[in-house]
């Protein structure tokens, strides 16, 4: 029955991009000989994202007005992440933002992201990210499941947040943290002495008021956003992981462009990610004075005995992907 409705669901998916697109021909003569690019992602109009992807179809549009249209689709109005993925697959869209974490069934290298602890901080998240010899790594992990990525975006660091003051690893003991479903999330919590709730992001609120969960990790975001801030008074800056989103393109029809057209479409991909990263980190510094005008206090912590605690666990994780073992030296070779 699952498997049917997200059949219907592609279905429909499908039928409204080719609507959209009909109907731009439709409305003006010149969209005739353009050729339409499809983009999608589930942020809305607002989030740093589409800020980046609205610089992208400028960029494009201005360089090659007379041959393309860029269309976006947000607030996930051609359906969810699995849909959207399905549909770029099928060549139905020719780009989709979309999280890191949702491309771990497609390549197991995504998975490296998930190690607690990975990166420095945040500057050094960012260095490695902008290394072309790690990136392409990343990019064509997918390429025989005929998808690539070609830009990245800042998903911002993860620290937990609660009812009551997290200042050290003990403070973490027994508490029901939710996580995403993944492995390294779920064991990274369990390195705490921790239990893991895996829970939809929608649901947070709700079982943190009613103390179902005693904890979240999320970036700052998810206190202002999602109202977190209302029912966790206390956010402290752990930085256990640094998580990035992605913008992954079919590979039809990246191989369908020709030269011109791909240097303008890389330049567009390097602008996206480049205006994402600045909104994002304009956001950042908005929503933690708002979630400080909530009443949300924000700890800083000895992250160095956080850090030490999850050694264990990221060894046990490389142990059990090996194929993890070559990026994460790179890492440390970049960061370091």
């Amino acid at each position: 029955m699952k498997k049917n409705n997200t059949v219907a669901a592609i279905i429909l998916c499908f039928a409204m991009i080719m609507a959209v697109a009909g109907c731009s021909a439709s409305a003006n003569g010149e969209t005739d000989s353009k050729r339409i690019i499809s983009v999608a992602t589930v942020q809305p109009e607002n989030h740093a994202i589409v800020q980046g992807l609205n610089a992208f179809k400028q960029h494009v549009e201005d360089e090659l007005g007379d041959s393309f249209e860029i269309r976006l689709f947000t607030n996930g109005v051609i359906g969810g992440n699995s849909e959207a993925l399905e549909l770029l697959q099928m060549g139905s869209l020719d780009l989709i933002a979309t999280s890191g974490s949702n491309l771990e069934a497609f390549a197991n290298e995504y998975k490296i992201f998930g190690l607690p602890y990975l990166f420095n901080d945040e500057a050094s998240f960012r260095k490695v990210m902008n290394e072309e010899e790690f990136t392409d790594i990343i990019y064509n992990s997918t390429t025989q499941k005929g998808i690539q990525g070609v830009a990245w975006f800042s998903n911002g660091v993860n620290n937990f947040y609660a009812s009551q003051k997290i200042e050290t690893p003990e403070d973490l003991k027994g508490l029901k943290i939710r996580v995403q479903s993944s492995e390294a999330n779920v064991k990274l919590v369990q390195g705490f002495d921790a239990a893991a709730v895996v829970m939809a992001y929608g649901e947070v609120y709700t079982a943190l008021q009613n103390r179902v969960i005693d904890a979240g990790t999320n970036p700052e975001m998810a206190l202002v956003d999602m109202k977190h801030g209302e029912v966790a008074k206390y956010y402290s800056r752990t930085e256990h992981q640094i998580f990035t989103d992605m913008l992954v393109a079919n590979t039809d029809f990246l191989n369908s462009l020709n030269e011109k057209e791909k240097e303008v479409f890389q330049n567009g991909f390097k602008l996206s990610s480049q205006v994402a990263n600045e909104a994002w980190d304009k956001r950042i510094t908005e929503v933690t004075k708002e979630a400080k005008e909530m009443g949300v206090k924000f700890i800083t912590v000895d992250k160095e005995s956080f850090e030490e605690i999850q050694k264990p666990v990221k060894e046990e994780l490389l142990n059990s992907n090996p194929e993890l073992q070559p990026l994460y030296d790179m890492i440390q070779q970049i960061q370091n």
